[in-house]
């Protein structure tokens, strides 16, 4: 009893765990899935399994991948009806004024690009998705931008645990190393941001007029580079 779990056992755990916990954080953006990754290559990095990492990257490349697909047709649905969604409404509200205008602008000037690495700066996936719906970008070419935006971020906060492992000897220590640094990563320019547009008056983008160029399908479709049709 006072043994840890095999391998074997560990790996039965934890992939099916890493799957839905991605997967969930894709749709729910609540879930810290970067420090997730991160302690499960943690996890990896201190097994025998030679393949062990390589099983991480996939799954959470995969869960990630799916996961924001499902996010942004369930976004799609919202544009393309009169009542809207909560699902777009819940992105809408995730998103401050001057973000949205800033992603639409870096989205018409830089295409699929700023989607490609809208996952790998912290706050960024959901701000750059709202307005590749509000552009009506189709689904498959948001695929396009998805799938190596997905694995690059997974390769990214792999090697933050891969980091974190390398550094202890004891698997929890290298947990805990890797799942400080991800927040850190991930928390602290939204939080910086927030503590900055508090301290100036202004407000979150929550509430207010709809700024030009609209946050909503219903000022009339428009072109896939994002300018009123």
């Amino acid at each position: 009893m006072s043994q840890l779990p095999s391998e074997s056992a560990q790996q039965a755990v934890t992939y099916p765990s890493l799957f839905l916990l991605v997967a969930l954080g894709a749709l729910v953006p609540v879930v810290p899935t970067g420090a997730v990754v991160s302690s499960a290559a943690v996890v990896a990095f201190h097994q025998t399994a030679p393949l062990a990492l390589l099983y991480i990257f996939v799954v959470a490349s995969f869960a990630a991948f799916l996961g924001d697909i499902a996010l942004y047709w369930l976004g799609r649905r919202g544009v393309n009806s009169k009542n809207g969604s909560r699902w777009l409404a819940a992105l809408e509200q995730r998103v401050a004024d001057d973000t949205l205008e800033e992603a639409q602008r870096k989205l018409r000037e830089h295409g699929v690009t700023v989607l490609v690495l809208s996952r790998l700066v912290p706050a960024g996936r959901i701000p750059v998705m709202l307005a590749c719906l509000l552009s009506r970008w189709p689904t498959t070419r948001f695929i396009k931008g998805a799938l190596p935006a997905c694995l690059a971020w997974a390769a990214t906060y792999q090697l933050i645990g891969i980091l974190g492992g390398s550094l202890f000897t004891e698997p929890w220590e290298g947990v805990v190393a890797a799942v400080a640094l991800t927040v850190l990563i991930s928390g602290g320019p939204a939080l910086w941001r927030r503590l900055r547009r508090r301290g100036k008056g202004k407000p979150d983008g929550k509430g207010g007029p709809t700024p030009a160029g609209g946050r909503t399908a219903a000022d009339g479709p428009t072109e896939p580079d994002g300018r009123q049709a």
